[in-house]
């Protein structure tokens, strides 16, 4: 098998600027310099002239390299910005829900070299590096895959049950139609050449070369997550109803090994109250900025963090994520949790409205102005007025992220520990293989 190339969705405008920093070839004619495209009533405007498609192709692919013009980054988290980025590679433009896209056509190894300064530091130990190139790497051809045998079969994806009592929705890539993955948390966090590489960034990247986990046979959808809070979740908890053995529950954890059922409250109320030993309970600078970028370590506490909204906040707040009115907001009642005591079903009880809503991504954005770190979480309520209606609510709370799969402070701290790169994948993703696909 050859190294494959990736789509990866950049820039969603009705208008785009970039700058050709060499020359690019398009129409058999090469241009360089600063560019705009509009969207022209299902067209692409560029030079006067309207078009379906642009491809702008590097004459040397290696090291020629193009600029996007005010990248959003973080797309509705609290660290949302943006930037101008630089990226290798060709550009494509198409056309999309009544926007322009811009993608970035490039070879899987030289994306990856850019997701792992992207989504840790390029500082990071060689071990944890390498462990990250080989889940990176499985995770997007894994994707890639899934795609294809979902466009073969014409499966129609569905992410949402909706009822009565109910609404249970999860986000994942397949929102995806006409590119591999998008640039930003939402898949992978890819940021092209704009974040500087190192050179044991670019090491991690060799010495794994078409490194994938696998399966039976299969490449593992090896996802990943900031901090698990201590226990793996599974991942039909956080997306479709499909159990996959590599992503099961396990404690975060050599010299401990018990795990609480964290499904049952009382277990999950212990356990996310206190703040048990685990790789990932860590306050070492050190390490977590080997996992943080800047932006990251403007939050410093996830392993076990609070939040606290007074009744007006929290009732506008769910009104204006949700788009539902539930009045003024009763209760927050855990339905069900998954493995590491993450909600999967929060029934919302209001003055006007009560709903279950789920599942974990869904909880987060419902009752945040962006995301909670995670779901799981559990609720106190206070100053209750003679109604029964609380004055504020406090979440407590533990982890960041959803997760499932390989705990990216915990691998920190294990490849601190001294822990090698193998050996930290096969504590996250349980029972599976590395295998190469391609030299």
């Amino acid at each position: 098998m050859e190294e494959p190339k990736v789509h990866v969705g950049i820039l969603f405008e009705p208008q785009i600027e970039f700058v050709l920093l060499n020359p690019y070839r398009i129409h058999n004619q090469e241009f360089r310099g600063k560019q705009l495209v509009t969207y022209d009533e299902g067209k692409i405007l560029w030079n006067g002239r309207l078009y379906d498609e642009l491809l702008f192709e590097p004459r040397h692919p290696a090291t020629d390299s193009f600029e996007l013009l005010d990248v959003t980054i973080g797309i509705n988290f609290h660290w949302e910005r943006k930037e101008d980025q630089r990226f290798l590679g060709a550009l494509k433009i198409i056309v999309e829900n009544n926007k322009l896209t811009a993608i970035n056509v490039i070879h899987v190894e030289d994306y990856l070299t850019s997701v792992i300064s992207s989504e840790m530091s390029a500082t990071a130990s060689l071990e944890l590096l390498k462990a990250h190139a080989v889940i990176s790497r499985s995770w997007l051809l894994a994707q890639i895959q899934k795609n294809k045998e979902l466009a073969k079969t014409q499966t129609e994806y569905s992410a949402i049950t909706r009822t009565e009592d109910e609404l249970i929705r999860w986000y994942d890539r397949e929102d995806h139609i006409r590119f591999d993955v998008c640039a930003d948390d939402h898949c992978q966090r890819y940021q092209g050449i704009t974040r500087a590489s190192t050179d044991i960034v670019e090491q991690a990247i060799a010495a794994t070369r078409g490194q994938v986990l696998t399966y039976e046979d299969k490449i593992c959808d090896a996802r990943f997550s900031k901090s698990c809070g201590g226990v793996f979740e599974e991942f039909q908890y956080c997306w479709e109803d499909v159990k996959h053995p590599y992503l099961a529950k396990q404690r975060d954890s050599k010299s401990q090994t018990q795990i609480p059922d964290l499904t049952v409250e009382k277990e999950a109320e212990h356990w996310i109250r206190t703040s048990p030993e685990s790789f990932c309970n860590t306050n070492d600078k050190k390490i977590l900025s080997q996992v943080l970028n800047d932006y990251d370590q403007e939050t410093t506490d996830f392993y076990r963090w609070k939040v606290t909204y007074t009744q007006e906040e929290l009732s506008s707040l769910i009104l204006k994520r949700s788009g539902i009115d539930y009045g003024q907001i009763v209760d927050l009642i855990p339905i069900a949790r998954g493995t590491s005591g993450r909600l999967w079903k929060l029934k919302i009880v209001g003055t006007q409205k009560t709903l279950i809503i789920g599942k974990e991504l869904e909880i987060r954005r419902t009752l945040s102005p962006s995301h909670l770190y995670s779901s799981a979480f559990v609720v106190d309520k206070e100053n209750l007025s003679p109604e029964g209606i609380p004055g504020t609510f406090t979440l407590t709370g533990a982890g960041w992220g959803h997760g499932v799969g390989l705990c990216q402070i915990g691998a920190a701290v294990m490849g601190e520990q001294g822990y090698a790169y193998d050996s930290i994948l096969l504590h996250y993703y349980i029972d599976a293989t590395i295998e190469h696909l391609y030299n």
